[in-house]
């Protein structure tokens, strides 16, 4: 089989392509948060000033979608807004996107399939606000999410505020360990929980800063590792939510979800906007908070990093 060629699947922006071709910073940014993640107009405000941070961190942004059936890295305002109000835009991992393409399909990308994106386009950080995991009761449901297993093969940092709280952390971290993928904390000793600043469960390594941070990547690409790596960098302690009310909430969520039947894909986007109805719009918020706090790290660390190669 001929290798994949990028151009032939993949458009890339020309501001992206030129950054890429002259070894500046470049951060990949996925749109589910746009499509699923939010509502209308928070989403689409929420992305430009997403955009904004990366690029007053010293990077480019790429945003990274699939657009009436193309695979596009870096997005226009035009395609942004598709995907902040289209009412057909549907969620796509990375296993959707050739069923999708073929039918012209517009969709947000998945922390999965933005990572296999952006590995394809020559993108190497990859900014979200939380990663997919090992959802409650996976014992029974066998719902775990494809975030895993792509962490797991596609050579991408990802930087997060650790996995959403909505799923088990335990095993969420249990399978990154199998997976072989570092869990670095970014300043922290903890495991963020997304909406927390902590969860009470290790990461493998403390990092301080992003200069350290872009050693260690750097060191794990010459050595030729396999998989991406997870860098947690904690909710500022402004917009947190303690855990203790969170929790409660949280517990709510699954049980509403739970009623109504809400299985795979649509767990999340489900429970996210409950969450929201239960805090009036405290979650809301924080997230928005976080995902820029992850986009800044991420930006400094791309700039890092362009100096070690």
């Amino acid at each position: 089989m001929n290798a994949v060629r990028p151009a032939d699947v993949v458009e890339v922006a020309p501001e992206v392509t030129e950054a890429l071709s002259q070894g500046r910073a470049v951060v990949a940014l996925e749109s589910t948060i746009i499509s699923h993640g939010m509502p209308f107009p928070d989403n689409l405000t929420t992305a430009a000033e997403v955009e904004a941070v990366v690029r007053d961190n010293g990077a480019v942004p790429a945003t990274i979608a699939l657009v009436e059936g193309r695979l596009r890295v870096g997005l226009d305002e035009s395609a942004l807004r598709r995907l902040a109000q289209g009412e057909d835009v549907v969620k796509a991992s990375r296993r959707d996107l050739p069923a999708l393409m073929a039918r012209g399909a517009t969709a947000g990308t998945t922390v999965a399939a933005t990572m296999y994106l952006a590995h394809l386009a020559g993108i190497a950080v990859f900014a979200t606000g939380g990663i997919g995991g090992v959802h409650r009761g996976a014992e029974h449901t066998f719902d775990v999410s494809a975030d895993l297993t792509e962490l797991g093969s596609t050579p991408v940092t990802v930087v997060c505020a650790g996995a959403k709280s909505i799923l088990d952390l335990p095993k969420t971290l249990e399978v990154l360990e199998t997976l072989g993928v570092p869990v670095l904390g970014y300043g922290t000793e903890e495991f963020p929980a997304f909406f927390s600043r902590t969860s009470g469960l290790p990461v493998d390594h403390r990092v301080d800063g992003a200069q350290a941070m872009a050693s260690v990547l750097d060191h794990h690409r010459r050595m030729g590792l396999p998989g991406g790596v997870l860098v947690v960098n904690p909710i500022p302690a402004a917009d947190e939510l303690p855990a203790a009310e969170i929790d409660d909430r949280i517990e709510q969520a699954v049980a509403d979800a739970e009623r109504r039947g809400v299985t795979r894909k649509e767990v999340t986007p489900y429970l996210l906007g409950r969450i929201n109805e239960l805090t009036d719009g405290r979650s809301l918020v924080a997230n928005i908070a976080l995902i820029k706090n992850n986009a800044a790290v991420a930006a400094q660390i791309a700039v890092a990093l362009t100096g070690t190669r």
